[in-house]
């Protein structure tokens, strides 16, 4: 019998990768996870089922697979750096952005932010506990507005959401979006992909 073949998203899929894990301790992207090497292998295999192209934003390569790499242009670790460096490495008129640390984000999930693409800016997930700015897709049009706030040194995404046409897509599940910041987080993660 013929494997279906599954259509894969051609909008570039960008994994963030690149955060300080303080929360963690260590670095939470080279953790072990499900059945892999790092969380980091563990999302790209992941997206790489779903999108025809997987980068990952880092502020180097410290990955022990073969990886799509958006090095960081900018001294400051944030993820405004890794979105501005995004846009001024790659011609794409738009980006889908997850971070590495949510591996609860379901195909459901990036399916339903990718239908509500449209004439906005940035289309986020948001839940009851609010937006999760990390899971959604950017375009370039955010690209001045979030090199203005990069200049001006302040780094918080939300700003730059605030200053451009934003849809928020709302999610009645916050599960859906759980981070792996603390050490029990990541234990409890572990638990459910066993």
């Amino acid at each position: 019998m013929k494997k279906r073949s599954v259509m894969k998203y051609n909008i570039p899929v960008i994994l963030f990768a690149g955060g300080q894990s303080s929360r963690m301790g260590k670095d939470k992207a080279l953790l072990p996870f499900a059945g892999y090497s790092t969380l980091s292998e563990f999302q790209y295999e992941r997206l790489n089922k779903l999108f025809k192209t997987v980068y990952i934003s880092a502020k180097e390569n410290k990955f022990n697979f073969e990886v799509l790499l958006i090095p960081d242009r900018y001294e400051a670790s944030s993820p405004l750096v890794g979105i501005v460096s995004v846009f001024e490495t790659l011609d794409a008129d738009e980006v889908f952005i997850l971070s590495v640390d949510a591996p609860f984000v379901t195909a459901e999930v990036i399916s339903k932010l990718l239908k509500n693409r449209g004439g906005h800016d940035a289309i986020i997930a948001k839940t009851k506990s609010g937006r999760q700015p990390l899971c959604g897709i950017y375009k370039r049009s955010v690209l001045d507005i979030a090199l203005k706030y990069l200049n001006q040194d302040h780094h918080r995404l939300g700003t730059v959401l605030n200053d451009v046409d934003t849809k928020f897509v709302f999610f009645e599940d916050d599960s859906a979006f759980t981070n792996l910041n603390h050490p029990h987080e990541y234990e409890e993660a572990l638990k459910s992909f066993n």
